[in-house]
């Protein structure tokens, strides 16, 4: 084997997919096919590589628990993990991003596709794993937003707006013409220093805690009652709960870093009535106070169980009224000059 070669460490079960794999990759990496997760560990007693190929579906210790393992030790939880699967299961590719892969890879695989994926990993590390972190959060967005669409499905045939389709996206764009105005008017310099590549992705896992609530709380088509509401204002916390517990490595990434200040800041209120902290003005993180005024105004403009979508006439003469008390003040001056732009992004026709 070639001593300047990266080295790459293919784990199956399968036999032919081992021998496949290697016949592959041999001339550009050093390959070493293992048999399970149990080879795995041995052989990485002797060497140090540069990328694991892991298969999901083994005997005895599947993927899942041999990336677990790789991850929980000082001196393998840095190397990359791509996943080879023959499953086509969103739930399987959220759980194994969680647990830290970089990325999937669907058997059979084709070499064309196999060399490339590896070749953009090992070369463009970050660039994959913001694609990475980006499929993460649109899996967990449509997770949370099943929810409503089953109620809001045709409950309004006459509707001139569709209320969820669409949310991440109209958040994502909310969010940054706001900071983008930031930077422009040279208000709040901090926003010139996001990284939007990764913010406007995590925007999306706002209400990632809304996954441990109970579907007849969320879809209630009355008003909530007392204890209802408090369960509801648990998400915040309860998502916070869930980044903690990933890994440490992505806990540590920027995207996760911004996700973590959305997610347990969106319901702040400015004047410190909000939860699930109750912090005042700025002591909310920026982000936090950006995400409350444009995720409020999308809930505004969206149908909900229990009422039609306000238009953006109403839906704006509200976020103003909440100046200074719900909202930024400074905020809400960004949005009422830019009032024509967010109904733009809303898709309203009216």
């Amino acid at each position: 084997m070639g001593k300047n070669k990266q080295k790459i460490i293919l784990v199956d079960d399968n036999v032919a997919s081992l021998s496949m794999g290697k016949n592959i990759l041999k001339n550009k990496y050093d390959v070493y096919p293992v048999p399970s997760g149990e080879k795995l560990f041995e052989l990485l007693t002797k060497i140090s590589p540069d990328l694991i190929l892991l298969d999901i579906t083994m005997p005895e210790m599947d993927g899942f628990e041999v990336i677990r393992r790789l991850k929980a030790s000082r001196k393998t939880h840095e190397i990359p993990v791509i996943f080879l699967t023959s499953r086509d299961d969103p739930a399987n590719e959220l759980e194994g991003l969680s647990l830290g892969a970089i990325d999937y890879i669907s058997k059979p695989f084709s070499p064309s596709l196999l060399i490339q994926r590896i070749e953009n990993h090992l070369m463009h590390s970050d660039e994959l794993l913001f694609n990475a972190f980006g499929v993460l959060a649109e899996a967990i967005e449509f997770r949370v937003e099943q929810f409503s669409d089953m109620i809001n499905n045709n409950r309004n045939p006459g509707s001139k707006f569709n209320s969820t389709m669409g949310h991440g996206k109209r958040i994502n764009a909310y969010v940054k013409l706001l900071l983008d105005e930031l930077e422009t008017r040279k208000l709040y310099n901090e926003a010139a220093n996001y990284d939007q590549r990764f913010l406007l992705p995590a925007c999306q896992l706002h209400d990632l805690g809304k996954l441990f609530i109970s579907e007849s709380i969320l879809n209630k088509e009355g008003p909530l009652n007392d204890d209802e509401y408090n369960e509801v204002k648990k998400h915040p916390s309860l998502g916070i709960n869930l980044i903690d517990k990933l890994s440490p490595e992505a806990r540590d990434h920027i995207f996760l870093h911004y996700a973590r200040i959305i997610v347990g800041n969106h319901h702040e209120k400015w004047d410190g009535t909000g939860y699930p902290k109750g912090l005042k003005e700025e002591e909310i993180p920026l982000l936090g106070r950006v995400m409350a005024l444009a995720d409020g105004y999308d809930a505004l403009i969206s149908a909900k169980p229990y009422r039609d979508p306000f238009n953006p006439s109403d839906a704006q003469k509200m976020i103003m009224a909440g100046k200074g008390t719900w909202l930024d003040p400074v905020l809400v001056d960004v949005f009422t000059d830019t009032t024509s732009s967010f109904t733009e992004i809303a898709g309203w026709k009216g």
